[in-house]
């Protein structure tokens, strides 16, 4: 049976658990298509896998990602097409991503079935809209990583019948038991937990400035978990401002889970973070700046609290209510580990991918793609 194909500007590392269980869960296996980052993105990137097949790219970068006009070439994609043959594509639903019209053309071509993924279409002006738009239509289906970005395809005229939510999940349905904490106020005094990218985005300085505001009776132990080039800066400033906050470093397997295991209240004050999940596997209560609509689904009144990016008049409030309170804690704990047992996991997301590909595809618009293929080397 031919394999499902899945093309991705960049594979990261905390993506390979889904495409592993999307790999076992396709009857002719998976094969991946994806190349590097650039080095300032800072983006760790997975070079082999065990159950699906890894092709690299060439990924041809013009200006930079954050930039307005940013776009990518992947160099080899319909030669990677040939030789796979897949059944059916997936790839990512961004139309800055110049190679991709041509794999869709190519698939639709054999009426094989296309499917995007990605965060959704947020409101956007000038020529860009248009340019999106008539790339999001060319799909067969659509799937949205929170119901948010669902609600931004249909906005966009794409049909609601073959848009799917597929809650961006990192972590499988926890196996082990929730932690047992106690309802009383521990001795030494509760723990946040910080695991994440020790970058500026990630507002690491914010969070030590706030806990040294809060009143000393609710001024938590702070664990800081990751690696990153503002690590000794950031050490330093602990120092004099919040000693009791404690660097840990890159932890894995046993050790990571001890410390999240020993944590009261999970935080992540800047952007991104899907460790937000894997806390949840733990029973863990979380705080998280509002992003891309990725957490909405995820971080609820009942199991934690969305702050407003870049408020730490916020974070502080947010910190002294939940650290006034820890049988509430507790009790939104339990409902974190709800959320992750039986809602929001890689299980329940690779099923949605599944039923995507269940529908029949649909013809390729006039054009046969947004972007003519450039060249190919000989």
């Amino acid at each position: 049976m031919p394999p499902l194909a899945l093309l991705q500007r960049v594979l990261p590392t905390y993506r390979v658990p889904f495409v592993e269980a999307l790999a076992a869960a396709s009857a002719g296996g998976l094969s991946v298509f994806a190349g590097q980052p650039l080095p300032q993105e800072s983006i760790l990137t997975a070079s082999t896998l065990q159950t699906a097949h890894l092709t690299p790219a060439r990924n041809l970068h013009i200006l930079q990602p954050q930039h307005p006009l940013y776009f990518c070439y992947q160099q080899g994609i319909l030669p990677w097409l040939q030789t796979q043959n897949p059944a059916a594509l997936i790839l990512e639903a961004n139309f800055r991503y110049l190679s991709s019209p041509a794999a869709i053309a190519w698939m639709k071509k054999r009426r094989r079935p296309v499917l995007g993924w990605g965060l959704g279409a947020p409101k956007t002006r000038g020529i860009l809209h248009p340019l999106r738009r008539a790339f999001l239509l060319q799909f067969d289906a659509l799937i949205a990583y929170s119901q948010r970005g669902a609600e931004e395809y249909a906005r966009e005229g794409f049909p609601s019948s073959r848009i799917f939510v597929a809650p961006n999940a990192v972590a499988a349905k926890p196996v082990q038991p929730p932690p047992l904490r106690a309802d009383q106020t521990p001795n030494p005094k509760p723990v946040v937990l910080f695991v994440g990218r020790i970058q500026p985005r990630k507002r690491i300085a914010a969070l030590l400035q706030v806990c040294a505001a809060l009143p000393p009776h609710l001024q938590p132990r702070l664990h800081i978990v990751g690696e990153g080039s503002l690590r000794p800066a950031l050490e330093s400033l602990a120092a004099h401002l919040y000693p009791a906050a404690q660097f840990w470093g890159a932890q894995q397997g046993e050790s990571l889970a001890a410390l999240f295991r020993a944590a009261d209240l999970f935080v992540l004050p800047g952007t991104g973070g899907l460790a937000v999940q894997e806390a949840m596997t733990y029973a863990l209560p979380v705080i998280v700046a509002q992003g891309d609509g990725t957490q909405d689904d995820l971080v609820r009144p009942q199991n934690g609290w969305q702050i407003p990016p870049g408020d730490d008049n916020a974070l502080q409030q947010t910190l002294q209510e939940a650290l006034s309170d820890l049988p509430r804690l507790r009790r939104m704990g339990t409902e974190s580990y709800r959320i992750v047992s039986e809602e929001i996991n890689l299980e329940n997301m690779v099923a949605v991918f599944l039923r995507a590909l269940t529908l029949p595809p649909t013809p390729l618009p006039p054009g046969e793609g947004l972007f003519p293929p450039l060249p190919r080397r000989r």
